[in-house]
């Protein structure tokens, strides 16, 4: 009996993989009683009763696959709630014991491993459990045999998750190559179309403000999506280049998607489906499990054979204990385009390899990527998860088919943190997710709630204590909690975060003296800016994106990792998990290169929920493709997009600037000055757009004469043209307002600041304003100035701002006295004259 507690078997990778990543994760609860289990067919999530000791109904017989699998780890405890329900089904299939096989399928009874790992026997009620066997129980081609027997509302949406579709990146990359499919997001990486299970997946309140959304922005949220076009041959580019962009999306782009493995190298090891979220790799991708008959030296294994994923589901590796799904897990995917998973972690990508390693190796590329370490996100500071903000809705779909990410995504920043003025149950539903309707939000409060929909429930559930919060969409917040005018936010990862409100702090006067301007003095900043607008600490920017296709390639050697995925077998693997990648190499060799890195003060805009956001480069592509024959078909080419953002038939440069919620947020707030006074956070650019050479014209660096002649006939030059670019990359609008470069293309508010904004937000040469009468032109000035020098005082920056205060309130005074003065002067003079009219 000990030993059977302890070899749960190899063949369970997980029955959940895929489920509820946010708050509501894929395990049932560890303290509920379990209800009699029906026949599979009709199996549901179990109901749960919190606080009671769950009722250990079966214990684990003689499990046939152990004897190869000698020493695996427990897929979950036996003593949870779902590992018992596993040894029912087990059971009642005629195979007490084997519980491998209902995850995983295969013949329990075959004494060889080829036979083992050849189809299941008929031991299932009816046709809903697993009919071959499932070497990924997780893949989404075969898991709605395994894990979505129980958690059917989450394998029944799947296809629909952005993280299926990959429709931003599709979108965004057509955008860069001639916007090929203008605004719209209804192209994925296979046909899909929209769900409707929203009475099972949110509160009626969400399912209204969803559908206000839909009907808001069509473009983003379209009912079906079609499969992404085929990679063209290198003779159909040779006729038309633009179809290049398919061998980029398929080659580079969309290798992350969930119905994939992914590229197996460091930092990016992964399952299939469920497994991509529910089960540790780690970044070497080896196994350090005790199975005996798995390699430890082979790269591409699941780091232990356990499920992670609430509170409650417990891993166990290498004597240590983890519970929730670490951060690593989701920056296996998280690592390009906006890099919010690296960005959360503190690191950014470099083209440097300092400091030296052990040995004095150079760093080790990571995400095929070597990185520069930067300040981590507070949030992962405190112990939080990636699933601690981001929602079971929000990561698994609702059936809602969302073409980027602000689409799903239904938390802010103010659904716990409140502002100065109101708590978070004290706002009204859409606060800081202004899609639709005033900015800032208005209506009445959205209160709290003691209640959790089902699906919430199949995670660890919390006490509600005096309320669950509610998200500015209308969906409970199941892990965070109202206790007095406090917060408890439960952390997937076992910590219990006390979080005081902004009001509370601003009411017992903890608010520092820079903030109390910031968000309570200057309200517009509350009602127009997102919080990350200040408190991001910085975003990585990437501006110029090079892109080269190159078809004259004497062999193909990338794979279509979308063909990859849809090449999958009876058994849910698919080609690269197959190991078969030669199979699907296509024409084109895809390189990218970058023009510079920055990360500090990122620039201004609107984004999607018409808030001035930070922005970073989105794809600032310039496009080369060679030809099959080695000639260029496209050289440093930059599309112009006719009749978009601010441009007419001309077409506006297809080079993009995108609003964007770094992950790096700081307690402290970037400088006022970093945006008042700085051009680039205007839009301006860099040093207000300063160039040092015009980008559009090419340089040679050759033996010259004094003329700049060349005189090498045998020079290759040494910088080539941009020939749409006359600016610096970094500078989207200029001081007129006339816009240089798209600025998202997703949302329909997303936009440059316009006149009005910039105008509030430039203070630049205010010292112009006191300094060009000091210290002569001005008698008074001029003699407040010959004191200061009498003195010998001396204004250091804190008495030069003492000194500007005291004139700003005597300016005030004075200027609110004399408007008094003066309408007592004007009453007077009333009064007087018709004192004399009646003499």
């Amino acid at each position: 009996m000990k030993k059977s507690f302890h070899i749960i078997s190899f063949l369970s990778v997980s029955l959940i993989f895929y489920f509820l990543i946010g708050l509501a994760s894929s395990c049932s609860s560890d303290e509920g009683k379990l209800e009699k289990i029906v026949p599979i067919k009709s199996i549901a999530p179990a109901h749960i009763i919190l606080n009671e000791k769950v009722e250990i109904k079966y214990e684990q017989e003689i499990n046939n696959c152990t004897s190869c699998h000698e020493g695996i780890e427990p897929m979950r405890d036996i003593h949870s709630g779902m590992m018992q329900e596993i040894l029912e089904v087990a059971d009642k299939s005629g195979n007490k014991g084997n519980d491998c096989i209902v995850c995983h399928g295969g013949n329990p009874e075959a004494t060889k491993k080829d036979l083992a790992h050849k189809g299941s026997i008929d031991y299932f009620i009816n046709d809903k459990g697993p009919k071959n066997f499932y070497p990924d129980p997780g893949s989404p081609w075969i898991n709605d045999h395994t894990c979505g027997t129980c958690h059917q509302e989450q394998v029944r949406t799947q296809f629909t998750s952005l993280m299926f579709t990959e429709a931003g990146k599709i979108q965004g990359t057509l955008w860069g190559f001639g916007g090929l499919n203008g605004y719209k997001h209804d192209i994925g990486n296979y046909d899909v179309q929209e769900i409707k299970v929203h009475e099972t997946l949110g509160t009626e309140v969400y399912q209204d403000y969803m559908e206000k959304l839909k009907g808001n922005e069509p473009q983003v949220y379209p009912s079906k999506m079609k499969a992404l076009p085929k990679a063209p041959t290198a003779a159909e580019v040779d006729k038309d280049p633009q179809l290049a962009v398919y061998t980029y999306i398929r080659q580079e782009c969309n290798r992350c998607h969930t119905g994939s493995k992914g590229r197996q190298k460091r930092g990016d090891f992964r399952g299939l489906g469920c497994t991509s979220c529910h089960v540790a790799y780690s970044n070497e991708g080896l196994y350090e499990g005790n199975d005996k008959a798995l390699s430890k030296e082979k790269a591409g294994h699941l780091l232990v054979h356990s499920m992670q994923s609430s509170r409650k589901c417990k891993v166990k590796v290498n004597d240590k204990e983890y519970s929730g799904i670490p951060v690593e897990t989701c920056t296996t995917c998280h690592n390009r385009g906006k890099r919010i998973g690296t960005s959360y972690q503190g690191i950014m990508e470099t083209a440097y390899s300092s400091p030296f390693m052990g040995g004095g190796n150079e760093q080790e590329k990571l995400h095929t990527k070597k990185y520069l370490r930067l300040h981590q996100d507070i949030h992962l500071e405190k112990g939080m998860l990636c699933q601690d903000c981001h929602t079971s809705n929000d990561v698994h779909s609702d059936g809602t088919l969302a073409g980027t990410t602000l689409a799903p995504v239904e938390i802010e920043c103010q659904d716990c943190h409140g502002t100065t003025a109101k708590f978070p149950w004290e706002l009204p539903l859409g606060y800081s997710d202004e899609v639709v309707g005033e900015r800032p939000a208005v209506g009445a409060p959205r209160g709290l709630t003691k209640e959790l929909m089902k699906y919430l429930k199949m995670g660890t559930e919390y006490a509600p204590e005096d309320g669950y919060l509610i998200s500015a969409r209308g969906n409970p917040i199941p892990n965070v909690v109202k206790r007095g005018n406090g917060i408890v936010l439960h952390t997937a990862g076992g910590k219990d975060l006390d979080l005081k409100p902004l009001k509370q702090i601003y009411e017992d006067g903890e608010l520092s003296l820079k903030g109390e301007v910031a968000m309570v003095t200057i309200q517009k900043h509350t009602d127009d800016l997102e919080c990350y607008t200040c408190h991001a600490d910085w975003a990585p920017q990437c501006y110029g994106c090079h892109v080269k296709v190159d078809y004259s390639q004497p062999c193909k050697k990338n794979p279509d990792w979308v063909a990859m995925a849809a090449a999958h077998d009876e058994q849910g693997l698919t080609a690269e998990a197959r190991g078969e990648l030669e199979d699907y190499l296509i024409d084109g060799q895809v390189t990218e290169q970058r023009s510079y890195l920055r990360w500090e003060d990122p620039p201004l805009a609107v984004n999607g929920e018409h808030r001035i956001s930070p922005a970073i480069p989105g794809c600032q592509t310039t496009i080369t493709v060679i030809g099959q024959n080695g000639e260029s078909l496209l050289l440093n080419h930059i599309f112009k997009i006719p009749n978009v953002e601010g441009a007419g038939e001309e077409g506006q440069l297809g080079i993009d600037i995108s609003p964007v919620q770094p992950h790096t947020i700081s307690k402290e707030a970037r400088d006022c000055e970093s945006c008042h006074t700085n051009p680039k956070s205007m839009g301006y650019g860099i040093q207000g757009g300063k160039i040092y050479a015009d980008p559009s014209n090419a340089y040679p660096v050759e033996v010259s004469d004094a003329n700049g002649n060349v005189l090498s006939e045998k020079g290759n030059g040494q910088i080539n043209a941009i020939p749409n670019l006359e600016m610096d990359w970094s500078r989207f609008v200029d001081e007129e307002g006339n816009q240089l470069q798209t600025v998202g293309h997703h949302f329909s508010g997303s936009r440059p600041l316009n006149n009005e904004e910039r105008a509030n937000l430039d203070r630049r040469g205010v010292c112009m304003s006191c300094h060009q009468v000091v210290p002569e032109g001005n008698m008074a000035v001029d003699l407040l100035h010959h004191i200061k020098e009498v003195k010998g005082k001396k204004y250091d920056t804190e008495g030069h701002n003492n000194l500007l205060n005291k004139v700003i309130n005597i300016a005030a005074w004075a200027q609110l006295l004399g408007g008094i003065l003066l309408v007592l002067l004007i009453l007077f003079l009333i009064l007087k004259w018709r004192k004399k009219s009646k003499n």
